[in-house]
């Protein structure tokens, strides 16, 4: 990794001397090439040994899952310390990218499937959210919280007026899929100013279900935590979901205003990452 992105995305300053703790989890930004490693290593055993991706030669063989947009992000790690002080004391992670870093790299990773024009010409610093997960045993709510935290700390200190990125629903066969396409389509769509619309040789459509056959309850349950997550903080979904084969997913963009972020759940990661460190 080149030094120079390393040194753009990186310049975020503390706000107070406290890191981000629950019981042996703790929450940090990567700062070495062997936590990238880790969080790349964990990636790849979710995403393709346990989810069934299919790998391409060069992953396969270094057990991997990396890409050139790597390069430009910071990585928001969740260790366990009862598992060791290095790489395998990584349990939980997401990529953070912002304006710079995706300038580095041409461009964000989201915008390989969705038109995201209206998103980048929003006034103030925005980020791309992705490559989320947990390992094995860490799907849980303290996890969770833990990374949204860590994510919260993040947006204070650097001034994010707005998030994004792709979020996926297992599976790809919009069909299958439609209730809960339908639902997000009729219930959560962004408004035209910030409106991602899923590229037009990609596109899927997510209205499938006329609203009122549609029994909302049940199919915000049938959603994936990670995308209830999203909802529960305000969040919106684009126009158009794109069908990822070798992930065998079905995407969503999904979009998140730090303004209007549901009070209940906002002010209540609000008060503890104000205060906190991620570095």
């Amino acid at each position: 990794m080149s030094e120079t992105p390393r040194a753009i995305i990186s310049e975020a300053e503390p706000l107070a001397d406290q890191t981000l703790v629950s019981g042996s989890l703790e929450v940090k930004l990567a700062t070495t090439e062997e936590d990238i490693n880790a969080a790349k290593r964990l990636r790849y055993q979710v995403f393709y040994e346990e989810m069934g991706a299919i790998p391409s030669p060069d992953a396969r063989l270094s057990r991997l899952d990396e890409d050139a947009f790597d390069d430009v992000a910071d990585h928001l790690l969740v260790l366990d310390h009862t598992r060791g002080k290095g790489p395998e004391a990584v349990v939980g992670t997401y990529r953070l990218i912002r304006r710079a870093g995706a300038s580095i790299a041409g461009g964000f990773y989201t915008a390989d499937e969705f038109d995201i024009s209206r998103l980048e010409t929003q006034p103030g610093e925005i980020l791309e959210l992705g490559r989320s997960c947990t390992a094995d045993g860490y799907r849980t709510r303290p996890t969770m919280q833990l990374l949204w935290k860590g994510i919260a700390a993040y947006v204070f200190q650097n001034d994010i007026s707005l998030m994004f990125g792709c979020a996926s629903l297992p599976g790809n066969d919009a069909a299958a899929l439609q209730t809960q396409l339908s639902y997000l389509h009729h219930n959560h769509l962004a408004p035209e100013r910030i409106r991602a619309t899923a590229l037009p040789e990609l596109y899927t459509e997510m209205n499938l279900v006329p609203a009122g056959d549609i029994d909302a309850r049940r199919a915000a349950a049938m959603l994936p935590p990670l995308i209830k997550g999203y909802l529960r903080l305000g969040g919106y979904v684009g126009h158009g979901a794109v069908v990822d084969h070798q992930f065998n997913t079905t995407d969503v963009c999904v979009i998140v205003e730090t303004s209007q972020v549901s009070d209940k759940y906002y002010k209540h990661y609000e008060r503890e990452a104000r205060g906190a460190v991620i570095q």
